[in-house]
């Protein structure tokens, strides 16, 4: 149980509160670079600033302020130019650094005032990795943008997927060190919903610690013991928004103190057999949490199910109220710890897992389950046995996390993993 001020400090995310100028020390995920390539400028709200992202021609990536500060029109209306983001109501013309370029009847009726060059508009660095555009909101030199080791890997099939959630990022990211509810919300709840009986196996024995990236939990179920890589290596809570299971990160990006965007990157390694594959474009789509019929949260899929979880407890969860037990002491581990590095900013020091070091972070290897059949892959046969040995490796013939996938990323998906569309005999010459 914490006191409401803890509460306040754990949750709030504005510029000034503990936890937002913690928060900004790191680059958060905030669109698909995809999404730029076909509209080349998105509004954006970020630790709750408004703001507009957008790419150039030249191709040069921008974060500013979603209002020109000429008349405060909204810019995510703007066009994207030559070398920057033009206002659409006047014409005034912003850089990616938060120069105005240009002011055109100002030059045009006092070209000697030069007032262009005594208006700046807010502006934060982006940066492309992964198929994701990062922003970083924080004071100078912004650190580096992690490259984690998936993104090093080939031959591989990536898809990012959004979902905006109605409630505060920190009872999602709390989610990311809790091995219990997987038995319950993803497991026995999945058969309630589905009529079945039974229970999946129990978790027998949990642990927890920290490591330079975040902390690690690991777990024992009925049925394995300690010698399983559910226990040797574990699964990773990274710092200070995500979650990494091995084959995706799940960030839990604030959008302000009472919505959250979740942002996943999924990895699927191809077969041998469909060896080599390379991307040329990196999908992306929204994925719905509720359903429009019915008006009720979506529980069909793993992550939608995490989201009931979440949006269940509140807007800001109220940890006043709770009794935790000995399953939640990975969540006091971080909580004390997240507390600790937002003192530590506070007071002018650097917080954990800030990445500066250029030559650690061409691969920041990470707890990986099954590492080598993501880097070396399987064949199509040999994947099907893997996936009976150790939980969650493909060959997953659909995507589970997240509902709504679009039909044109589940066909390409198919076609990478060599897998027959629906109805037709994969043994066919259709096949």
């Amino acid at each position: 149980m914490l006191s409401e001020e803890q509460n306040k400090a754990l949750t709030q995310v504005g510029a000034g509160t503990p936890m937002g100028e913690l928060l900004r020390r790191y680059w958060m995920p905030i669109a698909a670079v995809a999404e730029l390539d076909d509209r080349p400028t998105k509004p954006v709200r970020l630790l709750g600033e408004n703001l507009v992202l957008y790419k150039d021609k030249a191709g040069t990536y921008g974060l500013v302020d979603r209002h020109c500060p000429h008349r405060r029109a909204d810019l995510s209306y703007g066009w994207a130019d030559d070398c920057g983001l033009r206002c659409h109501y006047h014409g005034w013309l912003w850089d990616h650094t938060g120069r105005c370029l240009q002011q055109p009847f100002e030059e045009i009726a006092h070209p000697e005032a030069r007032f262009k060059d005594r208006v700046r508009i807010k502006a934060y660095p982006v940066e492309a990795k992964a198929g994701l555009l990062w922003a970083y909101l924080g004071p100078p030199p912004a650190p580096l943008v992690p490259t984690w080791e998936p993104f090093t890997w080939a031959n591989g099939f990536v898809q990012i997927v959004f979902s905006e959630v109605p409630c505060n990022w920190f009872q999602c990211q709390e989610n990311s060190i809790d091995p219990v509810h997987f038995e319950w919300l993803h497991s026995n709840w999945s058969r309630a919903l589905g009529g079945a009986g039974g229970r999946s196996p129990a978790h027998l024995k949990v642990g927890f610690e920290e490591f330079e990236y975040g902390f690690i939990y690991r777990r024992v179920l009925e049925g394995q013991s300690e010698q399983d890589e559910l226990w040797t290596v574990g699964r990773c809570c990274l710092w200070p928004n995500c979650l990494f299971t091995g084959g995706h990160f799940e960030w839990r990006v604030p959008i302000d103190d009472g919505h959250m965007l979740s942002v996943g990157w999924f990895f699927d390694r191809v077969p041998n057999e469909m060896e080599p594959y390379k991307q040329d474009r990196i999908p992306y789509w929204v994925s719905p949490i509720k359903d429009a019929l019915t008006d009720r949260w979506i529980t069909s899929h793993v992550m939608n199910q995490d989201f009931v979880a979440w949006v269940g407890q509140g807007t800001v969860a109220d940890r006043t109220q709770e009794h935790l037990g000995k399953s939640d002491r990975g969540v006091i581990m971080m909580r004390r710890r997240i507390l600790e590095d937002a003192e530590r900013v506070a007071r002018g020091e650097e917080p954990k897992a800030v990445l500066r070091d250029a030559e650690k972070n061409r691969c920041v290897r990470l707890p990986i389950i099954g590492r080598d059949f993501f880097v070396n892959g399987s064949s199509q046969v040999e994947s099907e046995i893997s996936r009976q040995r150790t939980p969650g490796l493909p060959l997953r013939k659909e995507f589970p996390f997240l509902t709504g996938q679009p039909e044109e990323v589940r066909a390409a998906y198919r076609r990478a993993m060599g897998l027959p569309e629906p109805g037709v005999d994969a043994r066919s010459p259709a096949g």
